[in-house]
């Protein structure tokens, strides 16, 4: 059972970050060596920095890897610790390049190469755990949307069901008075004069001067990446490639929250209220990318990435509960859905310099540069006034990324040693929201001659401010993410 709702409060900041945002995911190698791969190629998931990379294979082959993603969220709400911990086994990338090689002397082009690759750009995999006492309780988040809202229109129709009144108010009203009618049928507030229908001020039932809280958020799905890319060399030193990028996303967020602990004289004593968000949709990019060989030792390269631009689809549904609750609350479920009209989000472009110097067939030192102004994505269309306004926010909030990656690697006959070090700078201006993004790994390669087996460990850090809800929460909860990944790949020579 669904209605199209009003977007207004409904897409943000928060998604813009999400389509955004890559995790550095791939290849064992790709990721053993902490992405570093600008200037090297030679790498499936190198074409995600550089597409001039897949020219630097000497012949055609496949690669598959596979990882395990195991996501440690440790948070702190109002001095109390909570952790929690999500463990999911997916295909992180899957592809081949098919080399041609020149027969004509006289061409300056030595060979082609074409090559097709998946990879998941983004394993949205994971869960957090928020408990604590304190004094900002849910009744704000209800009373911040309430304010201004006519009572009467948030009441129920003759012969309308709850549900249909519901949904019916998000669709002609929008997001903030559909808000406000589940606070009011959910026992939270009351509006100051029940008998005036042009009431527009509201007060809490929640007597309080702290309570306790639990909050749990699930996510799962992905972004992925499906590269179609095309390169060649020429003459013996430039290397020159493009691709372009198909990405499919599948986002489902499901939050549960309960409050108790209220005074004795509260007239209500406890709120269930839990929320439920899916994201279907796609998006499509292009890159761009030389690799130039300066002598035997030193080559330099440099790419762009152009903006990903997404067409999304959000449906939400929602559920409250308390002991002053309507006794018809229960038929508002998951089964109730919030239909949104498509919107888009276009991200950011992204620069990408690159170094690497090479000793021989002994090993390699690799160093990548990343910017990226994140102040330039924006929702569409940006005609939507709600949409003008969170772009505006969007603009004052974020700022530039500065992306860091060094990596290297050693051979030892038919054994290679790797090691990688990255960092990424918050993309909030403040770089406290989010914080800077911290990141190792380490890997192993076996050469057998007609195929190779790889395997990486890799562990990234990275702090941030979760607030529970988009209003009426002024103090978020600390949630520091450690996400690490095991992979094992493995390629064979075509």
């Amino acid at each position: 059972m669904g209605l199209s709702c009003l977007a207004i409060s409904a897409q943000n900041i928060d998604d813009v970050l999400r389509y955004s945002t890559e995790n550095l995911q791939g290849t064992a190698r790709f990721q053993g060596m902490a992405g570093a791969f600008g200037a090297l190629g030679g790498d499936m998931s190198a074409l995600n920095i550089n597409p001039a990379g897949s020219a630097v294979f000497a012949n055609s082959l496949f690669t598959i890897t596979g990882a395990n993603y195991h996501q440690n969220n440790e948070s702190t709400y109002f001095g109390s610790p909570a952790t929690e911990v999500r463990n999911s086994v997916d295909i992180s990338q899957l592809g081949g390049v098919f080399v041609f090689k020149s027969r004509n002397p006289n061409t300056p082009w030595q060979k082609i190469s074409l090559a097709l690759n998946y990879d998941m750009a983004r394993n949205f995999d994971n869960e957090v755990f928020v408990n604590g006492n304190g004094n900002q309780g849910i009744d704000n988040y209800f009373l911040n949307f309430a304010q201004g809202v006519p009572f009467g229109s948030l009441l129920i129709q003759d012969g309308e069901f709850i549900e249909e009144a519901y949904l019916d108010i998000g669709a002609n009203l929008g997001f903030r008075e559909q808000q406000a009618f589940l606070g009011y049928y959910g026992g939270v507030i009351d509006p100051v004069d029940e008998t005036d229908n042009n009431n527009t001020a509201y007060v809490s039932n929640a007597v309080y001067n702290n309570v306790d809280q639990q909050y749990f958020k699930r996510t799962n799905g992905y972004n992925s990446k499906l590269t179609v890319n095309l390169a060649g060399q020429y003459q013996q030193n430039l290397f020159l490639g493009a691709s372009l990028n198909f990405h499919d996303v599948l986002f489902d967020q499901y939050t549960e929250f309960t409050e108790t602990g209220y005074d004795a004289s509260s007239p209500v004593s406890f709120v269930n209220f839990d929320n439920y968000l899916r994201t279907e949709g796609s998006g499509f990019s292009f890159s761009l990318g030389a690799i130039a060989v300066m002598n035997e030792n030193v080559r330099i390269g440099g790419s762009y990435q152009s903006p990903t631009w997404y067409r999304l689809l959000d449906d939400t549904s929602q559920r409250i509960n308390s002991d002053l609750a309507d006794s018809e609350i229960g038929f508002i479920d998951f089964n109730v859905v919030n239909l949104f009209d498509e919107y888009r989000i276009k991200t950011p472009a992204k620069l990408t310099g690159s170094l690497a110097i090479v000793f021989g067939p002994q090993g390699l030192i690799s160093f990548d540069y990343g910017y990226q102004d994140m102040a330039e994505a924006e929702l569409r269309p940006v005609s939507d006034p709600a949409f003008s306004d969170e772009n505006t926010f969007i603009a004052s909030q974020l700022g530039q990324v500065n992306t860091y990656r060094i990596g290297g690697e050693y051979r030892i006959e038919n054994l290679s040693l790797r090691g990688g070090y990255r960092f990424e700078s918050s993309p909030y201006e403040d770089g406290v929201t989010v914080g800077d993004l911290t990141a190792f790994s380490f890997g192993l390669g076996f050469n057998f001659g007609g195929s190779r087996l790889d395997l990486a460990f890799s562990r990234a850090e990275q702090s941030r401010q979760n607030t529970l809800f988009v209003t009426g929460f002024p103090s978020p909860a600390n949630v520091t993410n450690i996400n690490t990944n095991v992979l094992v790949g493995y390629t064979l020579n075509l």
